[in-house]
C-alpha cells in the first residue's frame, strides 16, 4: 500500500475530521484515523462511537489497503511541514513510512479490520439544505442548550421538519431559543434531537458554505453529505418537551430598544450584579429602561438609564444577565423587541431587523424573583 499527497490538503482534511476524536476512548483504536485505499480514492474516517466522520480526498495510488493511523502523531507531524507532497508506503515491520522532501518518518499502524463499521441508515427520510442555512441555524440555537445530562434531550438542538418549512429549537429550561426557515421546506414531516458534537463540527465546516447539504434521518440516527464529506451520528433518544406551551401568547407590554446599546449596558451593570444570581433589574416607565444590579454583600451596585420605545403599564422584572448577554449577542439585527406580561412570566426577544427573509427567530428569557 502506497500513495502520494499534498501535505497541507492531508492536514486541512484531517484537522476536520479530528474534531470527532475524544481526549480519551474507553477503545484503543479510537484514537487513530482509519484511511482506506482504493486507488487514487483515499477514504479517511474518524469515530468516538456516537459520531463518525468520513472524508474522501484525492491521491496517487494504484494500490489498495485499510490501516488506522495515530491521529494525535499524524496531525503533530503533518503541522510542521510546509507544503510539499509526502509519499506514505507501508512497510513490512507494521510500520508506515512517511517520506518528505527532508527526511523519513515511520509511524506504527494497527489493522484497519479493527476499526468499528460506521452504521448504515436504513430507510432514512431526506431533506437538502444549504450549508449556510444549516450552519446559521446551529449557531443561532445551539447556545441556548442545556448541559444537564439528567436531561439528555435538553441537551441537544430539536430539529423539527415539515411542508410549512424547517424549525430549529433549543432550551436549557432558563432560555429558549427557536428558529425557523420558510424557505426550505422538507418533503414529509419529521422530528429529531440532534447532539452538540456533532453540531458543533457542522457548524465550523458549513459556515459560509454555498454547498448543498444532504440530511437523511431516521428514528435512531441522522447522516449529513456535503462535499466529499459524511457525518453521521445517533441521534437523542426521547420526546422533546412541549416548547410552544412555554411561550407566553399574550404579551401586552412592549419594549423597543437599540440592540448594541442595550447590550453594552446589560454587560456594564452586570459587573456590579450577586455573583451567583447574577441578576439585573428592568424598571420601565414612559420612554424610559432603567437597569440597575446590586450586590448586597459588596455594597457595590450600578444604574443605567436609556431611552427606549415602550408601549404597556410600568413594570419592573428581573433578569439572569448572563442568558440576557448571550441572547443580545446572538442577534445581528440594529434594533430588538422585548415583550412582556407580566413579573414572573416569560419575556420574549425578537429581532427587529437583520433577518433574511423566510428566516424567524425568537428568544424566551424566564424572569427571576426580584427582593425588593
Amino acid at each position: 500500500m502506497k500513495f502520494i499527497v499534498s501535505s497541507t490538503y492531508l492536514l486541512k482534511q484531517l484537522q476536520v475530521l479530528g474534531g470527532v476524536i475524544n481526549s480519551s476512548n474507553t477503545l484503543p483504536i479510537l484514537d487513530n484515523f482509519l484511511f482506506e485505499l482504493d486507488n487514487s480514492k483515499l477514504t479517511v474516517s474518524a469515530s468516538d462511537l456516537e459520531t463518525t466522520m468520513v472524508s474522501l480526498l484525492k491521491v496517487e495510488s494504484d494500490s489498495k489497503g485499510s490501516i488506522a493511523l495515530p491521529a494525535r502523531l499524524l496531525l503533530e507531524t503533518l503541522k510542521t511541514f510546509p507544503e510539499q507532497p509526502l509519499t506514505f508506503k507501508v512497510e513490512d515491520n507494521n510500520t508506515i513510512e512517511i517520506s518528505s522532501n527532508h527526511g523519513k518518518y515511520a509511524l506504527a499502524y494497527a489493522n484497519g479490520e479493527e476499526f468499528p463499521k460506521s452504521v448504515a441508515l436504513e430507510d432514512p427520510s431526506k431533506t437538502i439544505v444549504t450549508g449556510d442555512v444549516l450552519a446559521t441555524a446551529i449557531s443561532k440555537t445551539i447556545f441556548a442548550a442545556g448541559n444537564d445530562d439528567l436531561r439528555p434531550v435538553m441537551s441537544g438542538v430539536f430539529f423539527q421538519f415539515s411542508s410549512e418549512g424547517l424549525t430549529f429549537v433549543a432550551t436549557d429550561a432558563h432560555k429558549l431559543v427557536k428558529y425557523t426557515r420558510e424557505d426550505v421546506k422538507a418533503n414529509q414531516p419529521a422530528e429529531f434531537i440532534m447532539p452538540k458534537k456533532p453540531l458543533n463540527l457542522l457548524k465550523g465546516i458549513l459556515a459560509g458554505s454555498e454547498e448543498e447539504v444532504v440530511i437523511e434521518y431516521n428514528d435512531s440516527n441522522a447522516k449529513f453529505t456535503f462535499e466529499n464529506s459524511q457525518l453521521i451520528c445517533r441521534l437523542i433518544d426521547g420526546k422533546y418537551p412541549n416548547y410552544e406551551a412555554v411561550i407566553p401568547k399574550e404579551n401586552p407590554n412592549k419594549l423597543v430598544i437599540d440592540r448594541t446599546q442595550f447590550l453594552n449596558s446589560v454587560r456594564r451593570v452586570s459587573i456590579f450584579s450577586n455573583k451567583t444570581t447574577h441578576q439585573i433589574r428592568l424598571k420601565i416607565a414612559g420612554a424610559e429602561l432603567n437597569i440597575s444590579a446590586e450586590d448586597i454583600d459588596y455594597s457595590n451596585k450600578a444604574e443605567e438609564r436609556l431611552t427606549c420605545d415602550y408601549q404597556g403599564d410600568d413594570m419592573q422584572i428581573g433578569f439572569n444577565s448572563r442568558f440576557l448577554t448571550e441572547m443580545l449577542n446572538n442577534l445581528n439585527a440594529d434594533e430588538v423587541k422585548l415583550e412582556m406580561s407580566l413579573p414572573n412570566r416569560a419575556g420574549i426577544l425578537t429581532p427587529i431587523d437583520g433577518l433574511d427573509s423566510g428566516e424567524f427567530i425568537t428568544m424566551l428569557v424566564m424572569p427571576v424573583m426580584l427582593n425588593n
